[in-house]
């Protein structure tokens, strides 16, 4: 409130002093000015919006609705998160818009969109990452058939963020592929950034490793590819050989989840020249256009939790997987158990989730576990699966997982983006789970689910 304000406020005071009645109480003037007074103060306090409603309609076995939030009518992807004093921030890609979210989450029954930071025009925004004070955030070329314009120019690699005032990131500078993309890169803070990048004069995205001790001028300090997925090496790699990320980085080892290829390990004590340590292939017999979309290992089990990423919509592709491997010998690295597919609930009038229209099957899990913010690996594996919502499985006895835990969320009411193509239904994205026990999930058409499992 400025001094005039707070003057004038004070002058109808005094003048109400001077109009009383007889009987000492204040008159319909006095009452009135008051009255002005009261409004004029409280028209100067901030008004606190309500929290989006939570959709109605969503199912759960074990698993609570917490709070939502629509984003502002625009659907997110990717998300990472940070506590910055007494406040919890969670950073999101837009899908659908080029650009990032930021929405506190101190009270995950309140989720409030705080800030929007603008991406580049005709490209998408929708991974990214933070650690270690900084965001980097990939930029692509948006792909066929997702909403772009191919005629118009796009921006492409990755931008790197300083997160210092953690809703005002400034840009450090930016590493580009000089081609179309990077993708589900990984930063786990320090020196090196871990990209799944397409690089000129290579078919699909490879492996690589970029210095940003000088954030300002980032540069290529290693790369690996599967042999053949150089233009000019015969034979050449089979058309699903292809990168997704993120690299997971234990120590000198890198996981990475390499789509049709499988999971590959490679050491990477000399950053220069990666040497490949071993391989476990999953295509055939599963489906191998993105057959690993996703490693995490946990060493000190001697486990790694793997799973594809379902593409096809009316499950039109071979069987998608959930996996765990046995990674006691990196070299030799085997299959232990499938996830088991998830049913829908038993009052449901479809007898699978390939009925129910759009993707089904296995997509992200809770990957970020360097982050101080997000709960470690444990004996719960969270893992998103498109039209079957959430799924949370019991991994303790490795050679068995179990499920204990679901969320389907309701489907959605309006169309944001081009998928899925046929009926408008929940595709379930992302997850991410805090260190505070609270479950975040995107979508494609509809906004962010703060959710908590309830089980034991």
């Amino acid at each position: 409130m400025s001094t005039r304000q707070l003057r004038d406020l004070a002058g109808h005071r005094t003048l109400a002093a001077n109009n009383e009645n007889e009987d000492g109480e204040p008159s319909i003037m006095t009452r009135s000015i008051a009255a002005v007074a009261l409004a004029a103060l409280l028209s100067l306090l901030p008004i606190r919006a309500e929290a989006d409603p939570i959709p109605p309609g969503g199912v759960g076995q074990n698993v609570e609705a917490v709070g939502y939030s629509n984003l502002d009518d625009k659907p997110g992807f990717k998300m990472s998160i940070q506590k910055v004093g007494e406040r919890w921030y969670l950073y999101i890609g837009m899908l659908w818009n080029e650009g990032w979210h930021i929405v506190d989450v101190t009270d995950p029954g309140d989720p409030k969109v705080v800030k929007e930071i603008e991406g580049p025009p005709n490209t998408a925004t929708d991974q990214m990452e933070i650690a270690d004070g900084k965001m980097i955030t990939a930029l692509a070329k948006i792909s066929p058939g997702w909403g772009g314009d191919p005629a118009k120019p796009f921006d492409e690699g990755v931008l790197i963020w300083d997160m210092k005032d953690p809703l005002n990131p400034q840009k450090l500078g930016q590493f580009r592929t000089r081609a179309l993309s990077t993708h589900r890169n990984g930063y786990g803070g320090g020196k090196y950034m871990h990209l799944s990048a397409n690089m000129r004069g290579f078919t699909g995205n490879i492996y690589v490793i970029v210095d940003i001790s000088n954030p300002e001028k980032p540069k290529e300090a290693g790369r690996w590819w599967v042999p053949g997925q150089r233009e000019d090496e015969t034979p050449p790699a089979p058309a699903a050989t292809h990168m997704h990320g993120p690299p997971f980085i234990v120590g000198n080892t890198a996981y990475l989840p390499y789509g049709g290829a499988g999971m590959i390990i490679l050491d990477i004590s000399d950053i220069a020249h990666p040497r490949k340590i071993g391989q476990l292939q999953m295509s055939p017999p599963f489906a191998a256009n993105i057959g690993v979309h996703t490693v995490i290992p946990v060493p000190e089990r001697k486990l790694a939790f793997i799973n594809s990423e379902a593409i096809a919509e009316d499950c039109n592709e071979p069987l998608q997987q959930a996996s765990v491997v046995d990674i006691a010998d990196p070299a030799k690295p085997r299959l232990m158990a499938l996830f088991p597919l998830p049913l829908p609930p038993p009052d449901w009038p479809i007898r699978s989730f390939c009925e129910r229209g759009g993707r089904f099957g296995p997509h992200n899990q809770n990957t970020l576990l360097h982050n101080p913010f997000v709960q470690p690996q444990g004996n719960l594996v969270y893992l998103t699966y498109f039209n079957a919502g959430l799924r949370i499985y019991d991994v303790s006895t490795p050679t068995a997982p179990r499920e204990v835990g679901y969320f389907l969320p309701p489907d959605p009411t309006r169309r944001y983006g081009v998928f899925p193509k046929g009926r408008l239904v929940a595709q379930t994205e992302d997850v991410l789970v805090d260190t505070r026990g609270y479950i975040y999930i995107t979508d494609k058409n509809q906004g962010l689910y703060i959710l908590r499992y309830t089980g034991k």
